[in-house]
C-alpha cells in the first residue's frame, strides 16, 4: 500500500516534527515515524469495516420499520437486496479484517456510530441506490459495481467524514487518498465465495528499512548535509528558504549519496513532486535548481556511487 514517495512524505513529516521540537531523541521520534505508518493501516482497516457497520446499521433500520404499528407494504416485505450484498457480506465474514480490527482495538464506529448513519443516508438518498434497488436481485457483478461505485462517489468523498478523520488523527487525511485507491483495488478483485486477502502496509521488508534509513541517515548527516548545500543558494538568504525545502533537499542529497540502488532521476522527480504538493509554490523550481546542479557535480567528482545500469 504504501508507495515509496508516501514513504518519503512521512519522513520528511518526522524530520520538520523533530526540527520543530524541543526533544532531540531520535528513538523517539523514530518511534513517531514507524506509529504514523503503522497508524495508516488502521485508517485502511477503519475504512473496510465501514461497509460492514452500514450494512448492519441498514439491517436495524428494515428491523425497526417492520416493527412500526401500521407499517407500509414495502416495509412489511422489505428489498434486502443491500444487505445480501455478496460483496459487503464476505467483507463481514472476512477473517482476517475482523481479526485486525480486534487486534488492534479498532471500534470507532461503534462509539462514533453517528457516522454510520450519516452515510447510510446518504446512500439511501442516492441515485446509485435507487437503481441498485429497483430490482430484487442481483449478480455477483452488479454487487461489486455498486458497493465501488458507493465507495468512490457516496462514502470516499463525504465531507462529515473527512472531518472526523482529520479530527482523529491529522496524518490521515494524507493517508487517505492511497488507503482508498487500496480498497477500490482490492473491492474490484473481489470473486464469488473468497474471502479477499488485506492489502499489505508494506510492499516488502525493504521499504520499511527504507523509510528507518533515510530517516536516521539524514537527521544523523544533518550538518553534512547542510554543507552540501552551502554555496548552491546564492540569491537566497538562509531565512528565505522554507523549511520544508530546506528538509526536502537534505533527503534528496541524502539519496544521491548513501543510497546506490535509487536513481538520480527518480530522487529528483520524487522530491520535486512532494515539494508542488506540500511546499510553496516556487519551491519545486528553485529545488530541481539545486538538486541538478549537484548531481552533476557529484557526477563529475565520482560521488555517485550507483549500482546498476541506468542509475546515474
Amino acid at each position: 500500500m504504501l508507495t515509496r514517495r508516501h514513504i518519503r512524505v512521512k519522513v520528511m513529516q518526522s524530520l520538520y516534527a523533530y526540527s520543530q521540537s524541543e526533544n532531540n531523541n531520535l528513538n523517539t521520534e523514530e518511534k513517531f515515524l514507524l506509529k504514523s505508518m503503522d497508524e495508516m493501516y488502521d485508517l485502511y482497516l477503519l475504512m473496510l469495516d465501514l461497509f460492514v457497520q452500514i450494512k448492519d446499521h441498514a439491517e436495524e433500520y428494515l428491523e425497526k420499520a417492520q416493527q412500526k404499528h401500521l407499517p407500509s407494504q414495502e416495509e412489511v416485505d422489505p428489498n434486502k437486496k443491500f444487505i445480501n450484498n455478496e460483496v459487503i457480506i464476505l467483507l463481514k465474514e472476512n477473517e482476517s479484517l475482523q481479526n485486525a480490527l480486534e487486534a488492534r482495538k479498532l471500534n470507532n464506529w461503534s462509539h462514533d456510530d453517528e457516522y454510520v448513519e450519516i452515510l447510510w443516508s446518504e446512500i439511501r438518498r442516492s441515485e446509485l441506490f435507487e437503481n441498485y434497488m429497483s430490482t430484487r436481485e442481483s449478480s455477483f457483478k452488479e454487487d461489486k459495481d455498486f458497493v465501488v461505485a458507493i465507495f468512490k462517489h457516496v462514502i470516499a468523498p463525504n465531507e462529515k467524514l473527512y472531518d472526523y478523520l482529520e479530527d482523529k488523527k491529522i496524518t490521515w487525511i494524507d493517508d487517505l487518498p492511497l488507503v482508498n485507491t487500496a480498497i477500490v483495488k482490492m473491492l474490484q478483485k473481489s470473486v464469488p465465495g473468497k474471502q479477499q486477502a488485506l492489502t499489505r502496509l508494506f510492499k516488502s521488508s525493504d521499504d520499511k528499512e527504507y523509510a528507518v534509513e533515510l530517516f536516521r541517515k539524514t537527521l544523523l548527516n544533518d550538518e553534512s548535509l547542510a554543507g552540501e548545500m552551502e554555496g548552491k543558494t546564492p540569491n537566497w538568504d538562509k531565512e528565505r528558504i522554507a523549511d520544508l525545502d530546506t528538509i526536502l533537499i537534505k533527503m534528496a542529497i541524502c539519496e544521491f549519496l548513501k543510497f546506490p540502488s535509487i536513481p538520480v532521476k527518480v530522487t529528483i522527480n520524487e522530491y520535486l513532486e512532494i515539494a508542488k504538493e506540500y511546499s510553496t509554490p516556487k519551491s519545486s523550481i528553485f529545488i530541481n535548481g539545486i538538486l541538478d546542479k549537484l548531481s552533476k557535480e557529484y557526477k563529475d567528482e565520482g560521488k555517485l556511487n550507483k549500482i546498476g545500469r541506468g542509475l546515474m
